[in-house]
């Protein structure tokens, strides 16, 4: 019988807790007795997911928009379905190569033996999902975990009912619960979830979550990945078009309407090109969403009341700091109070709440610099970002840049799209998380490397051996310690 398509189902107790443990020991049971599935199952089951993305890419884009209030059909089909196809091709043509164990060389004093890594699945990876790409952010991991050969179980975001619908069903047509399963906004207190005993658990969401998830995970010494979001700057320098960077800058924070973790959370600018900046923000925003956001198809809303007094939160706290809050002229927001545009913020302190937490929504403070030194010091004086971006045509420059800040990944005169080229690992460093997955990166991080010493059949092991002091000992310490320092005593 195919794996693939068995549906002897994991009978779901009435109680959502009981269920959660009852799919993991089943996972945990299927594991064991196919805890090394071959390169063919694993890319049929890849193929399977490819299908039903595109199969399910209208259902999807609707779910997802229901649950903003709205976003824009086309937004959601490219940043979360096309991005999950293209990750999951590459997976495919990859993954043969992936788990090819790896040669390494012996220490001289072994030579003749072998070593070798083998690339071993891990087991079952817990996977919590964040509500602003509900898709992208569970299939990435998903196809991550797929083709390092384990079992996953996915928690959704409770805020995006409608679209764990529609993913329960994709993934329940191809997948066994004891291979993928899926949980919601049932489990009452999220914590059940991430204090199962997984073999690793990949989080996305805020920092002061992804804390809560490490120390859960502590309890099992299960491993993390964490990825965290914080505040991505943005550093234009004076080797690049203020306008072409605005706009760039201005496409990244109304994306989603800048609910993205990678989204430019703040731009650095010349001095002497701040108020051109502004005004060319204001303008490219203008003509993305021309005629307003009310009723533009393409813009889309914050996802729900909580979030939008958030930032409007966020906004007062800057204003009666003594902020300059500069709204696109005519765009007001819309009568559901959800559809808001960008709102670009001036003379912003490190005090103001707009310089402390992540945004999430379509502010950007803009801050004035007068050499790339002091924009340096204004990155590096922060938490490490989960992006920088980087907008000068000066190599030096940009190595300056480069070498002189941390942050998870970078991308040189735009923002976002080394996310979506999968051939490269995506993941945070410091207070933006730990860990990687996508590429050859996210799938090591999903296996175990197991190191494998092979000693050959006549190798004089031995001469190693007590009673210590032969010549070959004595010539082995003599040679890779040398001489010992009498003096020292």
């Amino acid at each position: 019988m195919n794996n693939l398509t068995m549906h002897s189902k994991v009978v779901p107790p009435a109680n959502a807790v009981q269920r959660l443990n009852t799919v993991f020991h089943a996972q945990r049971a299927a594991f064991r007795a196919d805890p090394y599935p071959e390169v063919g199952m694993r890319r049929a089951k890849l193929r399977l997911l490819k299908r039903q993305i595109g199969r399910y890419q209208d259902l999807l884009a609707e779910a997802v928009s229901k649950d903003f209030g709205y976003r824009a059909p086309t937004e959601s089909k490219m940043l979360d379905m096309l991005s999950s196809v293209l990750e999951v091709n590459h997976a495919i043509s990859q993954v043969s190569r992936w788990m090819r164990p790896s040669r390494r060389h012996t220490e001289l004093l072994f030579t003749t033996n072998s070593l070798r890594v083998m690339y071993q699945p891990k087991g079952i990876v817990g996977v919590v999902v964040p509500w602003n790409f509900p898709i992208y952010l569970a299939m990435g991991p998903l196809v991550a975990a797929l083709a390092a050969g384990n079992r996953v179980m996915i928690k959704l975001p409770e805020i995006t009912p409608e679209t764990n619908i529609v993913l329960r069903k994709l993934l329940g047509e191809i997948f066994d619960e004891t291979q993928v399963a899926v949980f919601g906004g049932e489990l009452a207190d999220p914590a059940a979830f991430t204090s199962l005993p997984f073999d690793h658990i990949i989080f996305t969401g805020s920092t002061a979550i992804g804390r809560v998830v490490m120390k859960a995970a502590a309890e099992n010494l299960t491993p993390v990945t964490l990825e965290l979001g914080g505040k991505s700057p943005a550093i234009v320098t004076r080797n690049y078009s203020v306008q072409d960077a605005a706009r760039r800058i201005t496409h990244g924070k109304a994306t989603n309407c800048g609910q993205i973790c990678v989204a430019p959370d703040y731009a650095l600018v010349p001095r002497e090109e701040l108020e051109n900046f502004v005004e060319y923000a204001l303008k490219a925003f203008q003509n993305l969403f021309a005629g307003g956001v009310s009723q533009n198809p393409d813009y889309t809303s914050i996802v729900n009341e909580r979030h939008f007094l958030r930032i409007q939160e966020i906004l007062e706290d800057a204003r009666n700091q003594g902020a300059k809050i500069v709204p696109c002229g005519g765009y007001e927001v819309s009568t559901d109070g959800r559809r808001m545009p960008l709102h670009i913020v001036l003379n912003c302190t490190r005090d103001m709440r707009i310089m402390q937490e992540e945004l999430f929504g379509p502010i950007l403070p803009v801050i004035a610099y007068e050499d790339i030194g002091e924009a340096i010091s204004f990155v590096n004086d922060g938490a490490r970002p989960l992006a920088l971006y980087c907008f000068s045509h000066d190599a030096s420059e940009r190595n300056e840049i480069l070498r002189s800040t941390h942050s998870g990944g970078v991308t040189i005169n735009d923002w976002g799209w080394h996310i979506i080229n999968h051939d490269a690992p995506f993941g945070g460093v410091g207070n933006s998380g730990m860990g990687t997955y996508h590429g050859a990166e996210g799938f090591r991080e999903l296996s175990h490397a197991k190191t494998i010493f092979k000693r050959h059949r006549f190798f004089p092991i031995q001469l190693f051996y007590p009673p210590y002091g032969n010549i070959v000992q004595r010539l082995s310490l003599r040679l890779f310690l040398g001489k010992p320092d009498r003096d020292l005593s």
